[in-house]
């Protein structure tokens, strides 16, 4: 399983996953996951319309990500499923349950990504991934 972001670690890592799986035989699963905006942001008087439009961009954008990593599964002859998870709360929580439901054996990531303020704390996703993960974790630098 590969979760990415469009960042450059992303694409790093997607490769990675989609020469792994294409090296053993494997299926490879791609996700997204939009996180549910902090508590203070969706209370700070957002219109619900700023707020669909938000969630609709951002799944829009998303996808894009999820269908070139899909693409190059396919020219490698991987057979791969894409996914957005919508609305989480933990973008480290959505990887590993989507994972654990999935009986996912490996998660690769990149080392930083583009969440939150482009990751003021660097590496703090990948970091939890390996932390909470039902299985193995490979990081690309």
């Amino acid at each position: 399983m590969v979760a990415v972001d469009g960042s450059e670690y992303s694409r790093k890592a997607a490769k990675v996953a989609v020469d792994l799986c294409m090296s053993v035989g494997a299926n490879l699963f791609v996700i997204h996951v939009v996180q549910q905006p902090p508590y203070l942001f969706a209370a700070a008087g957002v219109p619900p319309a700023a707020l669909k439009q938000f969630f609709e961009d951002a799944r829009n954008e998303g996808t894009k990500y999820v269908d070139e990593v899909l693409r190059m599964a396919e020219k490698a002859g991987v057979k791969a499923v894409g996914e957005i998870v919508e609305k989480a709360p933990s973008v480290v929580e959505a990887i590993t349950d989507y994972a654990s439901r999935n009986e996912v054996d490996l998660i690769v990531t990149g080392t930083r990504g583009l969440s939150g303020f482009r990751k003021l704390v660097v590496g703090s996703v990948a970091s939890g991934v390996v932390s909470h993960a039902p299985c193995s974790v490979l990081v690309v630098k």
